[in-house]
């Protein structure tokens, strides 16, 4: 593996690490409603664990209110179970064929909590960036014993796989300070 390959890689992990914080991110309520919330709710179609989204139309109809429609009548139930079942806390309701899904008004106290949780993501994602210019690094180092790479292209290299490292960090507590601000925001 060349150093150029070693930075590729990392580079392209620390993306993933930042997308995986994004997606964690986006299923962490606010005080609006949007599909994305109901993305990872599992349905029990016919025996089978299926998102949601694979059973049913997910829609909004307007800022504080989901609309559920199960493409089959029968999975009606089964689909307000899996909603209530949650840890969303969220209480739908059925109407004919179709299931509203209101969002209840955010406490204050509830809004500490979620920007917690969402600190302790961003630490996770942070943990994982730094694993992966931990690894990067003895990459480099095994470069340099097994003579494949100078100790001055290792320092250099260390050098710019810590400028990413740091470049990833800001990207995380910027995700993190605008879902704060988000859910802060009454």
């Amino acid at each position: 593996m060349t150093i150029a390959e070693i930075k590729k890689t990392s580079e392209q992990k620390m993306l993933k690490s930042i997308e995986a914080l994004k997606s964690d991110l986006a299923k962490v309520r606010t005080g609006r409603a949007h599909t994305g919330l109901l993305d990872h709710v599992m349905v029990d179609y016919y025996g089978t664990m299926m998102p949601i989204n694979q059973v049913a139309n997910v829609n909004l109809l307007d800022a504080r209110t989901i609309s559920v429609q199960p493409w089959e009548k029968k999975m009606a139930q089964a689909v307000e179970k899996a909603i209530r079942e949650s840890d969303l806390g969220l209480n739908p309701q059925s109407q004919g064929d179709q299931i509203r899904v209101p969002m209840p008004a955010l406490t204050e106290e509830r809004r500490r909590e979620l920007v917690k949780v969402i600190k302790h993501e961003a630490e996770s994602a942070k943990i994982a960036v730094r694993n992966l210019r931990r690894d990067a690094n003895q990459q480099l180092k095994d470069l340099v014993k097994a003579k494949e790479a100078s100790e001055d292209d290792e320092r250099r290299a260390q050098d710019d796989i810590q400028k990413m490292t740091d470049r990833f960090i800001v990207e995380v507590d910027k995700l993190v300070s605008q879902k704060e601000a988000e859910i802060m925001a009454v």
